[in-house]
């Protein structure tokens, strides 16, 4: 079960942590992006506000992906008797 816990903490947690960053990015650049529209008094922030709602989406998708691979590796070690 070590095999599990090292694919778990040296793959997959880093995968889904530079995923969630990408996903913080493209939210924040959204931001930007709405703000800056403000600013210079446009009117159309459609692209802004979608940059913002996927980015959200993104980000909400990572935790919920993290929460379930957990859940999942715990439940398999507990099955197995193992501490992992």
């Amino acid at each position: 079960m070590t095999l599990l816990r090292n694919i778990e903490n040296h793959i997959l947690n880093p995968l889904i942590l530079l995923m969630f960053g990408l996903a913080m990015i493209f939210f924040l650049w959204g931001l930007v992006e709405y703000f800056w529209q403000a600013k210079d008094g446009k009117e159309d922030r459609s692209q802004a506000v979608r940059n913002i709602t996927w980015g959200v989406i993104g980000m909400t998708i990572m935790v919920s992906v993290y929460g379930i691979m957990h859940f999942i590796v715990s439940t398999i070690c507990g099955l197995a008797g193992q501490s992992c």
